[in-house]
């Protein structure tokens, strides 16, 4: 089955009257994503090619039943959008605006942890979460997905996310659930996370995960892998080139001394039993692999 979003999955897009918010928000709609209203402060009551828009989540919630939120908000005002989305139920936030000041997102990640710890955010600076053939919520390109499974993504970089997509199609092989977590250095929801519940998913039978240099995340999910995990993951890491302390690309991809680098996740990864690829376009290959030797 999809983690984290389906085909019963009722998303309201906060941003819908902005040209972006507009052109995903109906593109997601056309997919088959039940997308049921807009928020735009001071526009309730109009509509966007028959989406209702409210002007608040609180109102659309009520009025729709949505349980996930869209954000395509300018970062000025991604924090309030955020901790709005929350206060109001929605039980799934997909941050796509990048930008959001560090101390913001680490405020509002530890304000919605606090006071609503049922919610999961993804994101901020993310693609978003496909479920292939039954939801799409975000910016991920549903032309290169396949459904039916058997494979789960979690990724760190927004277009190795659509990478693995594409290699895994060109396989023939289906995806459970892609999610697209974000480069930020406060996500919402981390590798662990995803993963335990790929692990707990019973039609996902193997993960890609795509990590990147900076910060911790991955060794974590190396730890998590190696202790909890049943299912086999292969992995790549982007940055082995990277020079220390030089910000590669998101926010959060940068490496301070022996901290962080690519080869040290590597590392943890193929300690836990991980299956590392050295180049992204191999990903769909050596899961081929996997699964046609029963490690899944």
């Amino acid at each position: 089955m999809s983690i984290l979003a389906d085909a019963s999955t009722r998303v309201i897009v906060q941003g819908l009257t902005g040209n972006q918010g507009r052109f995903h928000g109906l593109r997601n709609q056309a997919y088959g994503t039940q997308v049921v209203a807009g928020v735009t402060p001071g526009k309730g009551g109009g509509d966007v090619e028959g989406i209702p828009v409210f002007d608040t989540v609180a109102e659309a919630v009520a009025e729709t039943g949505a349980n996930a939120s869209l954000v395509f908000v300018p970062p000025r005002a991604a924090s309030p959008a955020l901790l709005e989305a929350a206060a109001a139920g929605v039980g799934l936030i997909v941050c796509i605006t990048e930008g959001i000041p560090v101390h913001d997102e680490l405020r509002v990640a530890n304000q919605i942890a606090r006071d609503h710890p049922g919610t999961v955010m993804i994101g901020p600076n993310c693609p978003g979460i496909i479920s292939p053939g039954r939801c799409n919520i975000g910016i991920i390109p549903p032309e290169i997905s396949l459904a039916g499974g058997p494979v789960g993504i979690v990724s760190r970089s927004g277009t190795l996310t659509y990478q693995a997509l594409q290699e895994l199609t060109r396989e023939g092989i289906g995806q459970t659930t892609c999610v697209g977590i974000g480069g930020d250095p406060i996500p919402g929801t981390g590798f662990v996370e995803c993963l335990r519940r790929f692990e707990d998913d019973p039609e996902t039978r193997a993960v890609i995960l795509i990590g990147e240099i900076g910060g911790a995340d991955e060794e974590a999910a190396a730890a998590y892998i190696g202790a909890s995990m049943t299912k086999p993951v292969v992995a790549y890491v982007a940055g082995i080139t990277a020079p220390p302390g030089r910000r590669m690309g998101h926010a959060g991809a940068i490496v301070s001394g022996n901290a962080g680098t690519a080869q040290a996740k590597v590392e943890a990864f193929l300690a836990a039993g991980v299956h590392v690829v050295e180049d992204p376009t191999a990903l769909g290959a050596r899961m081929a692999d996997v699964l046609g030797a029963g490690g899944a």
